[in-house]
């Protein structure tokens, strides 16, 4: 086994955070400059309708992208803890039924999306106007799935055993090419929206060779190695119940999506819409750094585990709540303070502006609680709490903000799309905090002092 992978349950905790976190937050942040970059370049080189046109797709997108996630992190989540306990050849055998189950999905899914493309962009939203941009953007996007797939759930992996610094520079050579070729494909070669597409179907490609060449060399703990035709169900099954989680919880995004495009074009409008794609960009980019903090602790949480070192995976927990916080609270801040300032980067229409950045202050109102949310939710994804991870998944999106984006804008118009998400964050958060209550015995143990470690030896 290699040493990356055997510090999880020897260094300090402080250390091994900010060795896993960091380059999980430079490469979730680069991801989230990307998102930026991307929408920036086509609000002003192709329009407002474009824009909206990449909301409307984004549930799509969403979709795609949703089993990969849930195979990665199913996947790392049980790797990370056959690695606490040495056991490296079930780790290698889980790593097969990943990159299988991850081929197999992403090619049916890619067939059905091309087949139904039409439909699927109407029933998500789509307006005459919109549709002819949606559907030349996503029918190139899709061929791209199967690389933004595999390097998705294999950054997962390698996160997994240890090596954040190479799921970093996955993530910065994407992302970082993606940002390089938009303005390319868009304004120098006048490529417009489809440009943007091409773009990032060519830098989720070398993404995706990079990531390969990585676990092909010898760099990694695991090995490719042939499962056969035929997974072993077991196995299939620990993946898909730690994963449902994370699918879950990205398909009710999707969900999530199609709810507020449709109440803002029944109630506001494209411009509305629009509105809402920059808004949730901005968003993403807030809240990659949480994302980040995650990303870095689950590995050690997971390692620790399984290594049964309890008094680890709660001094990670803490640190985790702490920090995730720390950024929840800044970012807070900023959306307060600058709002219209946020929005005048993508748009110089004055409606969008004004109107957009009122929303950002209700959709921010109550972001300082997220950071604590987000954690919780890893932290049970982490152990392998299947039930619960499933249930705080679902919590947020599916459970409270759907509902209520269905039924506030029936009483407020435009602005109860808007006040849904403070609300579905207070009760989110209120359901993480009974369940790390309640395991409040298991989670927060004390660190044993040196001479009861000494004793313990003794003892032993």
């Amino acid at each position: 086994m290699k040493q990356q992978s055997t510090q999880l349950g020897t260094e300090k905790i402080p250390r091994l955070m900010l060795r896993f976190s960091v380059p999980a937050f430079i490469g979730m942040f680069v991801m989230a400059l990307y998102n930026i970059a991307d929408t920036f370049y086509i609000a002003r080189g192709v329009g407002t309708t474009a824009v909206a046109a990449l909301s409307i797709s984004f549930p799509l997108q969403l979709i795609m992208t949703a089993f990969a996630a849930a195979i990665g992190i199913g996947g790392s989540s049980i790797i990370s803890r056959r690695l606490g306990q040495g056991k490296l050849k079930e780790a290698n055998e889980v790593f097969g039924h990943v990159v299988w189950l991850v081929g197999l999905m992403s090619v049916l899914m890619v067939i059905t999306a091309l087949t139904f493309l039409d439909p699927i962009l109407t029933a998500f939203g789509a307006t005459a106007d919109v549709l002819p941009f949606a559907r030349e953007y996503m029918s190139i996007i899709l061929y791209g799935s199967l690389f933004q797939a595999f390097m998705m759930s294999s950054n997962n992996i390698v996160r997994s055993e240890g090596n954040a610094k190479i799921a970093m520079l996955t993530m910065i050579i994407s992302a970082g090419l993606n940002i390089v070729l938009d303005p390319i494909f868009i304004f120098v070669l006048d490529m417009g929206i489809g440009g943007a597409a091409i773009a990032t179907v060519i830098s989720q490609a070398v993404g995706a060779v990079w990531i390969f060449l990585y676990f092909w060399t010898g760099k990694s703990s695991l090995t490719f190695r042939w499962i056969g035709f035929f997974p072993k169900p077991k196995v299939v099954k620990e993946i898909i119940a730690i994963g449902s989680a994370t699918f879950v919880r990205q398909v009710a995004g999707s969900f999530m999506f199609i709810a507020v495009n449709w109440m803002l074009v029944i109630h506001g409008g494209e411009t509305s819409v629009a509105i809402y794609g920059i808004i949730n960009r901005i968003m993403m980019f807030a809240i990659m750094p949480m994302f980040g903090i995650v990303q870095g602790m689950q590995p050690i949480i997971g390692y620790n585990f399984g290594a049964k070192l309890y008094h680890r995976v709660s001094d990670t927990l803490k640190l985790g709540i702490m920090i995730s916080t720390g950024i929840a609270v800044f970012v807070w801040g900023a959306t307060m303070l600058f709002p219209t300032a946020m929005m005048s980067v993508f748009s110089t229409d004055s409606t969008v502006i004004e109107d957009g950045g009122e929303a950002i202050r209700w959709i921010f109102l109550v972001t300082p609680i997220i950071g604590f949310q987000m954690v919780t939710g890893g932290l049970y994804q982490a152990l392998g709490k299947a039930k619960i991870s499933f249930i705080l998944s679902m919590a947020r999106q599916l459970i409270f903000l759907i509902p209520l984006v269905l039924i506030l804008p029936g009483f407020y118009g435009v602005m109860g799309v808007w006040i849904a998400f403070p609300i579905a964050d207070i009760l989110a958060f209120l359901l993480s905090l009974f369940f790390v209550w309640r395991d409040r015995q298991k989670l927060f143990q004390k660190t044993p002092s040196q001479a009861r470690l000494r004793q313990a030896k003794v003892n032993g």
